[in-house]
């Protein structure tokens, strides 16, 4: 997988880029991420990328002309960015995008080539949303100084569901949201510390026991603390007697936290 990410601060996403499982993967092959300096684009002696939007009011807006530019060049050898292509997504980093999930992220991670146009200041020029980008997204609902850190976010988990990034699949298989649901407690050695002790359940061997209680866990953590999450989860006949059985109970998960309790 292509990934490029269009920004005027490239020291901003550099660093992260070059630790862990993202330096793992471009190592690797899986990855090729390339940081593309929007400023480098610009065409007057200032290098200037924004400059006073029209109609007046605060702030500044982002030049078309340096960020299509910057697009060209990431697509080398491939249709313009104007054209939409199969495989190619154009994304551009918005408070007013659609909300980035789990789901997409799965979906994105299916691409060939994923472009993040960094916004800043009051935005970037209409223009560019219209002729160039495929997809607007944002990673919650509040406002950055500016696009580098939602699209680093984005990538790094759009990549950990690129085949061989993380060694195996079953590492992704049974995260939160993975199936909907929040994810079970974990736990490693010590056996007991500072007088809690590991669940006799996880010691015992039984397969089928350690999965049932493992399901009950993750229900009940979705339960208390992200119910909105049941309501598009698929559930089966067992989670919902679970639930059920849950809900009557006020029953705590291993967290500490009681199903019913929503603060």
């Amino acid at each position: 997988m292509r990934i490029s990410i269009l920004t005027v601060f490239p020291e901003m996403v550099r660093g992260p880029l070059q630790e862990s499982i993202l330096k793992r993967a471009q190592e690797k092959g899986l990855l090729e991420i390339a940081v593309v300096n929007i400023r480098d684009f610009a065409t007057d002696r200032h290098r200037s990328t924004d400059d006073y939007p029209y109609g007046g009011g605060p702030g500044m807006v982002m030049k078309p002309e340096p960020i299509y530019a910057a697009l060209e060049a990431a697509c080398a050898g491939e249709p313009a960015p104007a054209e939409r292509v199969a495989g190619r997504e154009i994304i551009l980093t918005s408070a007013a995008g659609e909300p980035f999930s789990q789901a997409v992220a799965h979906e994105l991670a299916q691409k060939t080539h994923l472009l993040f146009i960094c916004g800043h200041y009051e935005g970037v020029d209409e223009r560019i949303r219209e002729q160039v980008v495929t997809r607007e997204l944002s990673i919650g609902d509040y406002v950055l100084t500016g696009g580098e850190l939602a699209a680093l976010v984005m990538v790094d988990a759009i990549a950990r569901l690129v085949p061989g990034v993380l060694g195996g699949e079953e590492s992704t298989a049974e995260e939160s949201f993975a199936a909907g649901l929040l994810e079970y407690p974990q736990y490693t050695r010590p056996y007991e510390f500072r007088g809690q002790k590991v669940p006799d359940v996880l010691l015992s061997g039984h397969h089928e026991q350690i999965r049932r209680w493992r399901r009950r866990q993750s229900l009940a953590r979705t339960l208390q603390r992200r119910p909105d999450l049941l309501a598009r989860a698929a559930l089966t006949d067992e989670d919902r007697q679970i639930l059920a059985e849950l809900q009557r109970s006020g029953e705590p998960d291993e967290g500490g936290g009681h199903v019913g309790e929503h603060h």
